[in-house]
């Protein structure tokens, strides 16, 4: 019904002829955007209420009883479901360390939280069917897991700012919310997340529209093709300079696929976006001495092209 409303749109109301690179870019901007805000305004919803359930002590006495690698586990899944962003980023980091959390540990949450969450999923599940969703939020997982176990085993807790191990972070009462508090939580939230990225779908959509309609598809084979060895630490390096999150860069990654771009270079590009970014660098700079926060970005960065070059090979 939304595919058949916007031709209806752009070809017979507007005009512009079918296959047309203008009404071509316009349909996919008009179809995508209505599709993905009624996918993000539903789903968004149901994660919301399910979110109750783990508030940042709550998480953070969770994963401090357990030990590395089941701790690992742990926090890579919990950060699909628990609220993390760049702004958060100190004090989380701060509260997990303190309470004794291994740092390999916190940073499998770190990684996982902004890398792997509901509107990823949602979005990719929309735009590329199950198949794909759970393809990336099962690589995405594994690169927490993986990325954590290491620098855990690195044992850089001296990396740490002196500062952080100093502090002593209260541990506040967890407070049961009644099943009317959740539903306005979650009313509230969808609300709060919708005005904060809605820019970032419109901006998204838009430029996945230009390349859908104007960017030559020989053009994309030649620099991020499968037969181009480079591509995928190319398409990291792109990513690492952008901020963004899974709202604005899965347009992007939709019409890059429809392009003829590998699979696995366009999961390495998106988790790049969403994983690392210079504002998260500038951040955690804050409670990262230079030497971990190297680690942090070589570690992920390697891990994510390694899932690139692999499924670029079995897909």
């Amino acid at each position: 019904m939304l595919k058949n409303f916007a031709d209806y749109l752009v070809f017979t109301l507007i005009g512009l002829a079918p296959g047309s690179r203008s009404g071509d870019a316009l349909n996919f901007f008009i179809y995508d955007t209505i599709k993905i805000f009624l996918l993000l305004t539903t789903i968004i919803f149901v994660v919301a209420i399910i979110r109750t359930s783990f508030p940042p002590e709550k998480t953070k006495r969770l994963l401090s009883r357990k030990r590395e690698y089941v701790g690992n586990v742990l926090a890579a899944l919990l950060g699909i479901v628990t609220p993390f962003c760049s702004c958060s980023a100190v004090p989380l980091f701060i509260g997990f360390v303190e309470s004794g959390v291994p740092l390999g540990v916190t940073f499998s949450f770190l990684i996982s939280s902004p890398m792997v969450n509901e509107v990823a999923l949602i979005m990719l599940w929309g735009l590329f069917g199950w198949k794909i969703a759970l393809i990336y939020i099962g690589t995405g997982l594994l690169v927490a897991i993986l990325a954590g176990i290491v620098i855990g085993k690195l044992k850089m807790e001296k990396y740490v700012q002196d500062y952080v191990w100093e502090m002593q972070v209260g541990n506040a009462d967890i407070v049961q919310l009644t099943f009317r508090e959740k539903l306005d939580y979650a009313r509230q939230y969808t609300r709060d997340l919708l005005k904060k990225i809605w820019p970032y779908v419109v901006v998204g959509v838009g430029l996945g529209a230009f390349i859908h309609g104007f960017v030559p598809q020989d053009f994309l084979a030649d620099w991020a093709g499968r037969d181009n060895p480079f591509a995928v630490p190319v398409a990291v390096a792109l990513g690492v300079p952008l901020y963004s999150n899974a709202a604005g860069v899965i347009p992007i990654v939709h019409a890059l696929m429809e392009k003829g771009m590998a699979i696995g270079t366009v999961l390495a590009f998106m988790m790049a976006v969403t994983a690392l970014s210079l504002p998260e660098a500038i951040i955690l700079k804050n409670v990262l001495k230079n030497r971990l926060l190297l680690v942090f970005f070589g570690t992920v960065a390697c891990a994510i092209v390694f899932v690139g070059y692999l499924f670029n090979a079995i897909l």
